[in-house]
């Protein structure tokens, strides 16, 4: 690849972007002097074109920005709306409850909070729910409670894993193998190789070494990794897994914010998993922030056993805005008539037609890249074979490729997830969306490999 050619494509295709949208620039640029960073979330200062583009609206699987251009969107509030912007069910639900019932939280428990957990208990196959808002809260308490039931400190994550802001989750292994804080971890309470421990994903040898020291309480883990490339499981790694921490005496959670991808009850039920505990976030609840949390009986029983647990005060497992009746309402709607087995099926038909479409450009012009599918969700990457480990995933990145993909995308009316190279199925997403995204990809390639 020629790095001058690609550069200069890059500049303009930003040129372009600055051109058409006016607006969002001028925004952006008035909110810096009240916004930190200039946006309401830092996170949204990840941007290839230089500024943020901003939101008009949006509805199905389409959202249209200030400049009043429309886009076919696979980002999807990096998962946060994978049920669609604003589902007609979830839509009438929360609308249901703030006029005709009443009340966004009022911490009392209502009857939908019991029916989202019996739906989430048929999917997950974990019997007791609980809720917080947002997936990063619902990792916290989860390891608490692990703490609490093994008497152990540390947890072990796989390098490059996500789980939010979890403080554990953010180490990495380094380059000469050991342990280290992962780059760019902002204002770490303790160095993260003081409460955790770190395994390669797809090395059950490592897991087994690190695991010998009896000092872990439980494996925090994607089912897959997602939020440094798709990085899907070996055959029979997941099953070591659960086999080592039994074996070890650890609990083991399955983060499935994002797997959740895989099917309507996560890559749990899709690959037969059996996860102590599980926790979710983000999707299920249509785009209204909620947590999930789900335990087997086991872990329940062993809780409740334990002696001197505040569970129901101030020991720091739970919030206060936590289950509320808003989130239940829509998280029950969602569930119910939005993320149905049905529309998964769509979904994931829909993104395998979406990595053939890549993998034939990949192919036509003969590309050292790969494509990962993990059910409605897809990812290219540029190494091949496709990374199988976060390490590797990691040293695959090209930040400037992935800026000129990501802003010549977005000239031609199509989101990616900013993060990365992922393109995310909703029920509403149609096929001439998925035409749309192969039409200007291939222009893409075809422009900087001409």
């Amino acid at each position: 690849m020629n790095r001058d050619r690609l550069r200069d494509l890059l500049a303009r295709e930003r040129a372009v972007f600055a051109e058409n949208h006016p607006r969002s620039r001028a925004a952006y640029g008035q909110a810096r002097s009240r916004l930190f960073g200039g946006v309401p979330m830092t996170w949204m200062n990840k941007n290839a074109a230089g500024f943020p583009l901003y939101l008009a609206g949006a509805h199905g699987a389409r959202v249209t920005d200030l400049d009043g251009r429309e886009y076919a969107d696979f980002c999807l509030g990096d998962t946060g709306a994978m049920a669609g912007h604003s589902p007609e069910p979830t839509v009438r639900a929360v609308r249901e409850q703030l006029e005709a019932r009443g009340g966004a939280t009022a911490m009392l428990p209502t009857e939908d909070a019991a029916k989202v957990g019996a739906h989430l208990a048929r999917r997950f196959g974990l019997p007791l729910w609980s809720f917080a808002l947002t997936a990063t809260d619902a990792n916290r308490w989860a390891i608490r409670l692990a703490r609490a039931i093994t008497g152990r400190p540390k947890i072990l994550v796989n390098s490059y894993c996500y789980h939010g802001s979890v403080d554990e989750s953010l180490i990495v292994v380094g380059p000469d193998g050991k342990p280290q804080s992962r780059a760019g971890n902002v204002g770490a309470p303790v160095d993260p190789t003081i409460t955790s421990r770190v395994a390669e994903y797809n090395d059950l040898a490592g897991l087994a070494a690190e695991l010998a020291g009896g000092d872990v309480a439980a494996v925090l883990m994607e089912p897959a990794l997602t939020n440094i490339g798709i990085v899907l499981p070996e055959p029979g790694y997941l099953d070591g897994v659960r086999e080592l921490t039994r074996e070890h005496g650890v609990l083991l959670i399955n983060d499935e914010t994002h797997t959740f991808s895989a099917g309507p009850g996560g890559a749990t039920a899709a690959w037969g998993l059996r996860p102590d505990i599980v926790t979710l976030g983000k999707a299920i609840g249509g785009g209204l922030p909620v947590g999930a949390y789900g335990l087997t009986a086991e872990v329940a029983r062993r809780i409740e056993e334990l002696p001197g647990l505040d569970l129901v005060d101030m020991g720091g497992v739970g919030g206060t805005l936590a289950g509320n009746p808003l989130s239940m309402a829509a998280t029950r709607a969602t569930l119910e008539h939005v993320l149905t087995p049905s529309a998964f099926e769509h979904m994931i038909a829909l993104a395998t037609t979406f990595t053939a479409g890549v993998q034939a450009v990949i192919d036509e012009y003969a590309l050292p890249w790969s494509v990962v599918q993990l059910g409605a969700r897809t990812e290219y990457r540029f190494a091949s074979p496709a990374p199988r480990d976060g390490g590797s995933a990691a040293a695959a990145g090209d930040p400037e490729l992935e800026d000129y993909l990501h802003v010549g995308l977005a000239n031609r009316g199509v989101l990616l997830t900013p993060f990365h190279n992922m393109a995310l199925m909703c029920p509403a997403t149609r096929p001439s969306d998925v035409d749309a995204h192969h039409a200007a990809f291939r222009d893409l390639v075809a422009t900087l490999f001409h």
